[in-house]
């Protein structure tokens, strides 16, 4: 069975974003449901996966990340981008997806990872 990560690169410092709140949400027809709150870790990762074992299931999910607080510990102004949501969908159970964010003030991008 496989599991969801997620890390987050700071393009404009270069390191990983520490402390970034995460909301992980699975998205029903056109309802949202609150699955989880985690926090990265200070390699911009977060200590669990976001799902694994019985809560890894095929469908649609969000995740939430919660950029402006981080840019305001930094003391960098962010009047672009207060959160990135990434919406994708997990087509195989048996599979890893790692959905890492690069970010910046005014822009980010991501990828599906393994």
């Amino acid at each position: 069975m496989g599991k969801l990560t997620t890390h987050i690169l700071d393009t404009t410092l270069g390191t990983p974003a520490e402390m970034v709140n995460i909301n992980l949400y699975r998205r029903v027809g056109s309802n949202s449901e609150h699955i989880m709150s985690t926090q990265t870790n200070k390699d911009g990762r977060c200590d669990e996966p976001l799902l694994s074992e019985d809560n890894f299931q095929e469908g649609c999910y969000e995740i939430e990340f919660s950029i402006d607080s981080y840019y305001e510990a930094k003391r960098i102004n962010c009047p672009f981008l207060k959160d990135v949501v990434i919406r994708f969908y997990i087509s195989n159970k048996d599979e890893n997806y790692h959905v890492p964010l690069l970010i910046s003030p005014f822009s980010y991008s991501t990828y599906r990872g393994s």
